[in-house]
């Protein structure tokens, strides 16, 4: 049997990483359930920006799980994306870069800074 022992470490990196942001989105959606003296939270509205690394699909498998007996128990996961905008440093334009060309496509600037795109945020949380 063929295997790449990198890729099978970096799956297992990006598996540890969503099971980490999701025991942190837990923790912040519980603790802030406990100071409104919430009975339940039913569901939870993340920001995700495109760049972010997070698949939501594995965020929603391990909130199941680590879920469980919590008050958060059945919350619903609400999912946003936000595409990258990046802003050239060169002429202060900002766009939204193609797949393969991050140059800025006003002045083939390369200094650029990201705008968004690469957030991950709990926006809110719906409680009972």
């Amino acid at each position: 049997m063929l295997y790449n022992k990198g890729l099978l470490t970096q799956k297992a990196a990006a598996v540890m990483h969503e099971l980490a942001v999701t025991e942190s989105i837990l923790e912040i959606a519980l603790r802030h359930a406990r100071e409104k003296n919430a009975r339940r939270i039913t569901g939870l509205y993340l920001v995700i920006g495109q760049w972010a690394s997070i698949v939501d699909d594995s965020v929603q498998f391990y909130w199941d799980m680590i879920s469980e007996g919590t008050i958060a128990q059945g919350a619903s996961l609400h999912f946003r994306r936000v595409p990258v905008e990046l802003a050239c440093l060169d002429c202060g334009q900002n766009y939204q870069p193609s797949s393969e060309e991050l140059v800025c496509p006003h002045c083939a600037g390369t200094r650029v800074q990201v705008r968004s795109g690469d957030e991950l945020r709990l926006e809110a949380i719906d409680i009972e």
